[in-house]
Formats: structure tokens, sequence, C-alpha cells
């Protein structure tokens, strides 16, 4: 579990711009599932979670956890690989 988080860390860490770094948004609606459902799930504000699905802010690693728990996926199918962005340009 310990090694999981570091490589998730590293994963967070080494994306480099806020521009398009977490799948929030294509999560929820891969799932159909509401912005204002995971608000309430979080226990968190619409505008929050909306910040979060935007790319405006991003969620404390802790956070990004208790999504993916609360989505049933792996925290890594909410970010965005570096590696995957460069290879998009």
């Amino acid at each position: 579990m310990q090694n999981e988080i570091q490589n998730i860390l590293k994963l967070y860490l080494r994306l480099e711009s806020f521009e398009q770094m977490n799948r929030i948004k294509e999560v929820l609606d891969e799932k159909g599932i509401k912005q204002t459902w995971l608000a309430e799930q979080l226990g968190k504000s619409y505008n929050m979670v909306n910040a979060y699905v935007q790319n405006r802010q991003q969620p404390r690693i802790e956070v990004l956890y208790d999504i993916a728990k609360i989505l049933d996926v792996n925290v890594k199918d909410l970010l965005i690989d570096n590696d995957n962005k460069k290879n998009k340009k």
C-alpha cells in the first residue's frame, strides 16, 4: 500500500500543468454520475467539485483517494499521465 501511495504521489507530482491534470469529468461522464451527487458524497460544495471537474483547482491527494473510492475506480484512473499528454501533442 505504501508503495502504491508513493507511485501515485510521483504521478501526481509529475503532472506539469493545471491545464488538464485530472480525469474526474470523464469518469463522471462514463459512469453517468452528476457533480452534485459527488459533492454530496464528498461533503463538499458543488462549486468546489465543479472546480475539480473543470481543472481550475486540483483536489488534495486525500480527496483524490476519496473520489476514487466513491466512484469505485483506481486513483490512477483519475489522473492524466504526463507521458500520455506529451504523446498527444
